[in-house]
């Protein structure tokens, strides 16, 4: 599943495309696309709007219209793919069309059918918009070691607590193993045992991986792209997550996978100790610079 800096880098080349286009017609062709609209209601609705505004919250991009906020998950599988043309309705895996008053097409395709759509009078506080009712802080937002810490689930394992949306938004399982790397954490670790030291330098390593990680255009590892001519680079950056079996660039020790939670989980055994070995400070050689 993309996860926050793989949405970002899609918003931000919709942002580039789409900034201020006006949809000229919509077609819905799964009808649970829409989750919270009839289809015909929702394409309707968007029917005449300007896209006038883009924002992300969690794993959920925002395109803000004239009247509405349009928000969006991908889930496994969605993308968008923005066509000079219009192409044949029946193609397979595509599901809505969005004509634009320029001659060119917004369209979206999920060959898993997971992704949803919702839209909503404009508000002038995304937060208030019902679909992030249940979801956390985004993982770039300012987020204090004390909030964090009363958002844990105190007898869950750390990275458990870490995909948990709803504990904080935007990190998904390539990013958890990264971080926790970084923060010199065992992801089995229970989060209550955990020190504000641990938190601070928990939220610290997540907010420069995943600023990098932005920066790098995403991670494309299996079948991720953003799907409008971007690829990500993060997935050479990436110091435990998928590496099992090769030598931890630290220390030199096998890396190991385990399963956390039903997920595959890559750590040094090493490096990252459980709660009372986890004084070590984060590695310094984990970050060289954006852009290099």
């Amino acid at each position: 599943m993309p996860e926050g800096p793989e949405v970002q880098t899609v918003l931000n080349t919709l942002q580039d495309k789409l900034n201020g286009a006006v949809i000229s017609r919509v077609e819905i062709y799964h009808p649970k696309l829409p989750a919270n609209l009839p289809p015909d209601e929702f394409a309707r609705a968007l029917q005449g709007q300007t896209i006038c505004g883009f924002s992300r919250i969690g794993k959920y991009l925002i395109l803000i219209t004239t009247d509405y906020d349009w928000v969006i998950h991908l889930r496994m599988e969605g993308k968008f793919f923005v066509l000079d043309h219009k192409p044949d309705p029946r193609e397979k895996h595509m599901h809505a069309m969005f004509e634009l008053a320029d001659g060119r097409c917004l369209v979206y395709h999920d060959v898993r059918k997971f992704g949803r759509m919702y839209l909503y009078p404009k508000q002038e506080n995304l937060r208030d918009l019902p679909v992030f009712d249940k979801v956390g802080p985004d993982a770039l937002s300012p987020i204090s070691p004390r909030e964090f810490r009363n958002r844990l689930r105190k007898n869950r394992a750390i990275k458990i607590n870490l995909l948990d949306q709803a504990v904080i938004a935007g990190i998904g399982n390539i990013y958890a193993d990264e971080i926790l790397f970084a923060s010199r954490i065992h992801p089995e670790t229970r989060a209550g045992d955990l020190s504000d030291d641990d938190l601070a330098r928990i939220l610290r390593n997540t907010k420069e991986i995943l600023q990098e990680a932005i920066a790098r255009k995403g991670t494309t590892i299996r079948s991720y792209t953003s799907s409008l001519g971007i690829e990500g680079e993060f997935q050479n950056r990436l110091r435990v997550h998928t590496k099992d079996g090769t030598l931890c660039p630290v220390c030199g020790s096998p890396i190991e996978k385990i399963k956390v939670g039903q997920r595959a989980t890559y750590y040094c055994p090493e490096c990252q100790k459980t709660a009372e070995g986890n004084s070590v400070t984060a590695d310094p050689g984990y970050r060289t610079g954006i852009g290099q």
